[in-house]
This record gives structure tokens, C-alpha cells and sequence, in this order.
């Protein structure tokens, strides 16, 4: 199949091409989901979702655009190169748009980033999980109703064709679990939860104990108290700390560098962090 799927990602950009196209590029998503939710030992929710997605991208001069479709079906290429040359002729000039050499980019086929797993868990695996985690969690004294119990899985495939000679395909899973319950009575009732996602199934954090987790969370919200003022050292959580990578991130696109609207347009070169923070 993927074979077959970097063949018509190189037959729509010859057609691109030989429409009029100075470079262009093509990239096909498939993606299969599965998740099961529980709440208070009830199913509440299970599904399962597969869904395509193409996305063509042409180059006349420093103009381009982007067309979509949800299927790779050659009958429908020659209207998507058509769409998309009529869309990029009356855009204005952007000076960073283009393809990078074929010698920066070569030809990719394998790689070494173990990002799929063979494991492919059914519903009634979810549900189990979900259970579990959720029975753990409502086991902890204190807790008094469930917000839900969730466990999913995913895959996702990508292929990549550019008209440079690049052509490439990976996939990627994913496996999670999520518990979410509440402590208390009333108006002083607090809620919490508790979370984990990997590529693997067997680095999967155990349900039960993401629900026991969770539980304690809940409950260690009960009967806050204020601080008193003062300046105190700060440990963030990791919830939150992983928002100033997000940020970092964003900060640093192509994008938002060429466009003026990063806060970091200014630095480069410069020192963003503190001495001692390493970003793998």
C-alpha cells in the first residue's frame, strides 16, 4: 500500500508540473482511531474513526497554494492541480515560499525512530482499561462520582512526495489511558485527573494505578489554604512545564519567524533559557 501511495503522489505532482507548476509537493494522512469511555461502570462512550486527508501544494514564481481532498483518487487530481494553480496565481508574492534541494533532502525510506507499534488493542480491551482505572480511582476514600475513564489508540500514516525527489513514508501509534474523578460534597466538591500517552503498548502506564493517581489528586485538592505572602521558591508541575516547550516551539517556527509575529524574531543567536536547561 505504500508503495502504491508514493506512486500517485509522484503521478499528481507530474501533473502539477506539467500544468505549470515550478515545484510542488504532496502529502497523504490515513488515520484509524479506537476509543471506549466509561463513567460509574457504564459505557458511555465507543467509537472508531478512520479518516483520509491529501494535500497538494504549487509554486509559480514566490506565489503558492494549498488544496485539499479526503481521497488519493487519480480521477480527481487534474481538477486539484487546476484548483490549486488558479489559487496561487492571484495570491501575493511570499519570498520564503519554496522546496529545499533535492541534496538536503534525498530520498527517505526507512528510519530509526521506532514510532509504530504492532499492537492493536479492540474495544473490549479499552473498556477493560478504562474499567480499571476507574474502579481504582473510586476505591480512594474521599473520592465521591467519577467524571469518566477513557482509554484509546491510534494510527497514523504518512507519505510525502516533492517534485525536488523526495519521497518518504512513516507511521506513527499511539496508546493512552485518562482517569478523571471527583472528591468531596457540594459547593467544596474539587476534581482531578490523571494521564498517560506512549507509542508502545508496553510502556503504557498501568490503568490502576493512573486511577489511584488520579484519586489522591482529587482528594489533595479538598480544604485549600492560602499562602502566606512571600517569595518562595517554584517547582512546576509537569503540566504545565511541558506548555513552555509548546510555546518555545511555536516561537521558533518558520512561519512565525518570517511573518514578524514570534516573540523570539529578535534573538537569534541569543540565549533563551538559563544555563543548565537542555532541550532534547
Amino acid at each position: 500500500m505504500t508503495e502504491q501511495t508514493l506512486t500517485k503522489l509522484s503521478d499528481l505532482i507530474a501533473r502539477a508540473r506539467a500544468a505549470g507548476a515550478d515545484a510542488a509537493d504532496a502529502v497523504f494522512i490515513s488515520s484509524t482511531a479506537i476509543g471506549a469511555g466509561v463513567r460509574n461502570g457504564t459505557t458511555e462512550d465507543l467509537e472508531r474513526s478512520e479518516t483520509t486527508d491529501l494535500g497538494l501544494r504549487v509554486f509559480t514564481g514566490q506565489k503558492s497554494a494549498i488544496v485539499s481532498a479526503t481521497t488519493l483518487a487519480p480521477a480527481r487530481f487534474e481538477g486539484l492541480v487546476e484548483q490549486a494553480l488558479a489559487m496561487a496565481r492571484v495570491l501575493p508574492d511570499d519570498r520564503f515560499a519554496g522546496l529545499a534541494e533535492h541534496s538536503l533532502t534525498g530520498t527517505h525510506t526507512t528510519n530509526t525512530l521506532d514510532l509504530a507499534d504492532t499492537a492493536e488493542p479492540d474495544a473490549k480491551d479499552l473498556l477493560a482499561r478504562a474499567t480499571e482505572g476507574e474502579q481504582a480511582a473510586l476505591a480512594i476514600k474521599g473520592v465521591t462520582n467519577s467524571a469518566g475513564s477513557n482509554a484509546s489508540w491510534g494510527r497514523t500514516e504518512v507519505s510525502l512526495v516533492t517534485s525536488q525527489g523526495f519521497a518518504g513514508h512513516y507511521a506513527r501509534t499511539s496508546h493512552s489511558t485518562s482517569v478523571c474523578v471527583l472528591a468531596g460534597q457540594g459547593e467544596s466538591m474539587q476534581r482531578d485527573y490523571d494521564y498517560h500517552s506512549t507509542v508502545h503498548l508496553a510502556d503504557l502506564e498501568n490503568a490502576a494505578e493512573l486511577g489511584r493517581k488520579a484519586g489522591a489528586n482529587a482528594v489533595a485538592r479538598l480544604n485549600p489554604t492560602r499562602p502566606r505572602t512571600g517569595r518562595y521558591p517554584v517547582v512546576f508541575h509537569p503540566r504545565v512545564a511541558n506548555s513552555f516547550l509548546q510555546h518555545f516551539i511555536g516561537a521558533i517556527s518558520g512561519a512565525s519567524i518570517a511573518r514578524g509575529t514570534s516573540f523570539l524574531k529578535d534573538k537569534l543567536n541569543q540565549r533563551i533559557f538559563a544555563e543548565g536547561v537542555s532541550i532534547t
